[in-house]
């Protein structure tokens, strides 16, 4: 009878822990019974489960996509990368001065049109996406599309120029050095004679100087005359300073800057060495 009872008190006791929600927990190894776990009773299906949290406790973001395109140049940079850039612009006609080896304003707008033509953003920066675009789209520049200006690095002196007093003239470069006993004091930007009336090559000497020559054969200005084999001459020319190389000369050797050359003529004497090569 006792033992009924007994069996019929425990049986009630695990009815009401069922109802009220409880869980029983089997002892640990060591005897010592486990701290209950509560069970979910209050949640329904649609309840919200807690946001998960980063480490320091806020909320965590999903990921916003791939990184931006690395930026290879923008507005200050200089070099010949820049150049190379800019010449590129040109062919496809969304660039047309320079190529300076400056990334100004000017470079940025064409950059930018450039990028929104072809749906990329247009920030003016030329980033790794722009330039694998513009690359697919021009063949790489020649030296004279890199200068149509001039300005080119000077090449190494024809070894011919290596001694005395030398104006150091090289068409491959289209440059002329002031060099004496081997150092090159100045460099300057030329333009040589077209095809139909080239510029002699080889080893001359200055035989007349002319500060406000005036041609007689073309009736054409040539301040600052140094002449060297017949009626060549390295003097300045206004029309180089304008138009650059889409001009040429009558076979004279042309300088733009008209500083450089004012100073050139009051350096050179009559004796001095003239070398043209390629």
């Amino acid at each position: 009878m006792r033992m009924r009872r007994s069996i019929a008190v425990l049986a009630g006791t695990a009815a009401l822990m069922t109802v009220c929600g409880c869980s029983v927990q089997a002892p640990d190894a060591d005897g010592a019974e486990r701290s209950p776990v509560p069970a979910d009773v209050g949640r329904t299906a649609s309840a919200p489960a807690p946001a998960r949290t980063t480490t320091d406790d806020r909320p965590s973001t999903p990921a916003t996509g791939a990184p931006p395109p690395a930026v290879l140049w923008s507005r200050g940079d200089k070099g010949r990368d820049v150049r190379e850039l800019q010449a590129r612009l040109r062919q496809i006609a969304w660039l047309f001065v320079g190529p300076t080896g400056t990334y100004g304003e000017v470079t940025e707008q064409a950059v930018k049109g450039f990028q929104g033509k072809r749906g990329l953003p247009a920030t003016g920066r030329t980033d790794t996406v722009t330039w694998r675009r513009l690359l697919g789209m021009t063949h790489e520049p020649g030296e004279w599309e890199l200068y149509p200006m001039g300005g080119q690095p000077a090449a190494a002196p024809d070894p011919r120029c290596m001694s005395g007093r030398v104006l150091c003239i090289d068409k491959t470069t289209r440059t002329l050095r002031w060099m004496v006993g081997g150092r090159t004091l100045t460099t300057v930007s030329v333009r040589f004679g077209s095809q139909y009336t080239p510029t002699r090559e080889g080893v001359f000497h200055v035989y007349w100087k002319s500060r406000d020559h005036v041609s007689t054969l073309y009736h054409s200005p040539m301040p600052y005359a140094m002449f060297f084999s017949g009626g060549q001459a390295v003097h300045y020319s206004a029309d180089f300073a304008a138009r650059g190389y889409a001009g040429a000369s009558h076979g004279c050797v042309n300088v733009r800057d008209e500083t450089a050359i004012a100073s050139l003529f009051a350096q050179v004497r009559n004796g001095d060495k003239v070398v043209v090569s390629w």
